[in-house]
C-alpha cells in the first residue's frame, strides 16, 4: 500500500487532470472555488499539501467525492450496506452508493389484486429493468408488456410509463437502473 507521502504527491497531477478534463483555466476554476489561481497552480504542481478547505470546493466543482479526487486507497469493508426504503407499497434496496449519476436498485413489488396504473411518470432519461422473480407489467403510453423472469426492458422515460406487479398472488422483484432524474421521480421523499 502506498504511504501517505506517495498519495499526497499524486494528488497534484490528479487535480490538474480533473481541471483539464473540465476544460477550465486556473482563473475560471479560481472563480468557481474561491481559491486563488496561484494556490491552484501550487496544488497541481504538488508544491503545497492540500487541505480539506481547498479540496472540498474542488470536489464540488468537479462533481466527485473527495476520495475520488485524491485517489484515496481503498480500505475497510467493501460491501455495500443495503438499507431498504419503502415507498407507496414498494421496497427499494439500493445496490450501490449514490454518486449522483446512475443508481441501481432492487425493487420489490408486493402481490396485487388490482392492476390499473396509479400514476404515469414521464421525465428526461432512460430506464432499464431486469426481472429477477415474478412478473412485471410495463405500460408505455398505451402499449402494455408483461415481463417474466430473465426478461429485461429499456425505454426512453420521456414516454409516459408505469411499472407494476402483473401477478395477483405472488410478489415480483426487479433490478432497475435509474438516471438522476428518474431516481428523483421514483424515489422522491423517501425519508418522509
Amino acid at each position: 500500500m502506498a504511504d501517505e507521502a506517495e498519495i499526497i504527491a499524486r494528488v497534484g497531477p490528479r487535480l490538474r487532470a480533473f481541471r483539464q478534463t473540465a476544460g477550465l483555466t486556473l482563473s475560471q476554476l479560481a472563480a468557481q472555488t474561491g481559491l486563488t489561481p496561484s494556490t491552484l497552480s501550487r496544488l497541481e504542481r504538488a508544491q503545497i499539501r492540500p487541505s480539506l478547505e481547498q479540496l472540498l470546493p474542488l470536489a464540488r466543482v468537479y462533481g466527485v467525492p473527495l476520495d475520488e479526487l485524491v485517489a484515496a486507497p481503498a480500505h475497510g469493508d467493501p460491501r455495500v450496506h443495503l438499507r431498504p426504503v419503502r415507498r407507496k407499497g414498494l421496497t427499494y434496496v439500493p445496490l450501490g452508493v449514490n454518486r449522483g449519476e446512475l443508481q441501481a436498485f432492487k425493487v420489490i413489488y408486493p402481490a396485487v389484486s388490482d392492476l390499473p396504473p396509479a400514476r404515469f411518470h414521464a421525465h428526461p432519461g432512460r430506464e432499464w429493468l431486469y426481472v429477477l422473480s415474478g412478473a412485471i407489467r410495463l405500460v408505455l403510453s398505451e402499449q402494455v408488456t408483461d415481463l417474466r423472469v430473465g426478461e429485461a426492458a429499456e425505454f426512453d422515460t420521456t414516454t409516459p410509463h408505469w411499472i407494476g406487479n402483473a401477478h395477483p398472488t405472488l410478489p415480483a422483484e426487479i433490478i432497475a437502473i435509474y438516471g438522476k432524474q428518474g431516481g428523483r421521480i421514483h424515489l422522491a421523499d423517501l425519508e418522509r
